[in-house]
């Protein structure tokens, strides 16, 4: 009857069915959390600018992209969710704390990663669209005004660095199409004959790397 009785603190005083009940809950929030907390929105977005800027259809493939952003997703989130686990995870598994001190205990580092990468503008926001009273810091701000402008401040993120992205590959597109078109050889499609140079100067210019690089370094 003990393992029955939820008033006791700590996941492990809570039976094994209801434990996998919780689990399962607490799992169909994790696609939103992972791509709306994360840094997986603006990776997806630079990743989805570069291979439309490429004109390389499907290549890298869905599954690699989306491989790829989760890894990196995991790499840049690693520190919070370190401090999340010595602060939450493991006490809650010990028993030492319940279900609803575990979550004010994670929230803190994720509401700290996500105040770094967002801007002033879009918590005023959310602020205002709320209704609430100005907060003294950005650390009393709720996290129904962090998370939404979060959100788009990274869209908004995600798309300028797709421009700046896209603008090479655009003029190697521009130069090609009025090289053809000068020659007289409008039958020939522009992105079949753009599509080796762009693909050429990615390699080049080690791109991947580049890219990665920017993308890690830009959370820190």
């Amino acid at each position: 009857m003990n393992q029955l009785d939820l008033t006791v603190n700590g996941v492990g005083a809570v039976s094994a069915p209801l434990q996998i009940v919780l689990f399962l809950t607490l799992l169909s929030f994790v696609p939103a959390v992972l791509v709306i907390m994360t840094s997986f929105t603006r990776i997806a977005i630079v990743f989805h600018f570069l291979r439309q800027a490429l004109g390389t259809g499907e290549m890298p493939s869905n599954q690699m992209m989306v491989g790829l952003t989760l890894f990196l997703t995991f790499f840049i989130m690693a520190p919070v969710g370190e401090r999340v686990h010595t602060l939450a995870v493991q006490p809650a598994i010990a028993g030492e704390i319940d279900i609803t001190e575990a979550i004010a205990r994670a929230t803190p580092p994720l509401r700290e990663f996500m105040l770094k990468q967002t801007r002033e503008s879009d918590l005023a926001l959310f602020v205002e669209l709320g209704k609430l009273p100005k907060p003294a810091t950005p650390a009393d701000l709720p996290m129904r005004v962090v998370v939404p402008a979060f959100a788009i401040s990274e869209l908004k993120t995600g798309f300028q660095m797709g421009f700046f992205l896209f603008v090479p590959f655009l003029l190697i597109d521009l130069v090609v199409s009025t090289t053809l078109l000068s020659m007289g050889m409008l039958q020939l499609p522009p992105a079949m004959i753009s599509l080796p140079f762009k693909v050429l100067l990615f390699v080049l210019i080690d791109g991947w790397n580049l890219l990665v690089a920017s993308l890690v370094k830009s959370f820190l």
